[in-house]
């Protein structure tokens, strides 16, 4: 997607499939649950447009969260602990496709579903969200470290949902990048309001909190602490600090690689095309196209340079 591209969109009405809260989802009836799931959430017709994470967030999610593991193990679980969607610069991501994939795997049994993302692509996590609703057995939502924008739609699929004391959950409005004239970018911004709506519906159905709150609450993009979210409905209850551990090698590679995915949208809110942008980054790190191998020492790229680069720019 190029930012022109975005710009160009057509009105809200012909790209929304829908913006109301669906009927109860399939399975939901006679099974054993602590509230009624929400709905479905809508998704746009046309899938190329993207809703980035900003920059801080990748910021704060390397300082007070990376490298945030489970303890727990189980052919029920599955794990979020990278970003939504499709991630270039690591080769992997958090895709629907993934998800559905192993519910399969997983069968009509209970879900556990551990997160500690910094969200990605909104129009993904909804997608995610809305293929946990269906699962026709209780889904347990445990937030370890945090579950940032589209992660946190994500959480708000479960069942039940735990988060850690020292964990955050944050809610944000749709972010995107634009270019354009006046008419271009009301028109940009009419066709995000209606999602911005489904947010504050889902939250609202959620925790049963004021919807003209929670869309404050998302204006301000607001981080939750744990207690926070319980006290406000985002989540049930606290997770033992003993079920969580700090992987140290993946603190710091996800560090390494929210440098670069923060350098990425800096080039593309300058005016690049992401393909652009990401090929003057592997430009720079010398090894054009290739993602950050998912083993450490297993001929793991060497971004020293670029990170150093990185680091020196951001801190003039």
């Amino acid at each position: 997607m190029t930012n022109n591209q975005l710009a160009k969109k057509p009105k809200p009405s012909a790209q929304i499939v829908g913006s109301q809260i669906a009927k109860p989802p399939r399975g939901a009836i006679n099974r054993p649950q602590s509230r009624t799931r929400p709905g479905a959430l809508p998704l746009p017709a046309n899938r190329d447009v993207c809703a980035f994470t900003k920059p801080n967030v990748f910021d704060r999610w390397t300082d007070d969260a990376a490298g945030v593991r489970s303890l727990e193990r189980g052919d029920n679980v599955i794990t979020m602990f990278e970003a939504i969607g499709e991630d270039f610069w690591s080769g992997g991501g958090v895709t629907a496709k993934k998800v559905a994939s192993q519910l399969k795997g997983i069968g009509a049994r209970p879900v556990e579903v551990h997160v500690n993302s910094p969200g990605g692509d909104m129009f993904e996590g909804i997608a995610i969200f809305n293929v946990l609703r269906e699962h026709p057995q209780p889904v347990t939502v445990k937030v370890m470290g945090m579950a940032a924008s589209a992660a946190s739609i994500i959480a708000m699929a479960g069942d039940t949902i735990e988060i850690g004391a020292a964990s955050f959950l944050m809610i944000h409005n749709c972010w995107v990048m634009a270019m354009g004239n006046r008419h271009d970018m009301r028109e940009t911004a009419e066709w995000l309001e209606p999602f911005d709506q489904a947010m504050v519906d889902l939250y609202a159905s959620r925790t049963g909190q004021d919807p003209k709150q929670i869309a404050k609450w998302m204006d301000a993009e607001t981080y939750m602490s744990g207690s926070q979210a319980i006290e406000r409905k985002f989540a049930d209850s606290l997770l033992p600090a003993d079920v969580m551990t700090v992987d140290d090698t993946a603190k710091a590679r996800e560090a390494e690689i929210n440098e670069i995915r923060a350098m990425e949208l800096s080039l593309v809110s300058a005016g690049m095309t992401r393909s652009d942008a990401r090929a003057r980054l592997n430009k720079i790190k010398g090894t054009p196209g290739a993602a950050i191998e998912a083993t450490p020492g297993a001929g793991a790229d060497d971004w020293s340079g670029l990170t150093g680069l990185l680091s020196s720019i951001r801190s003039k």
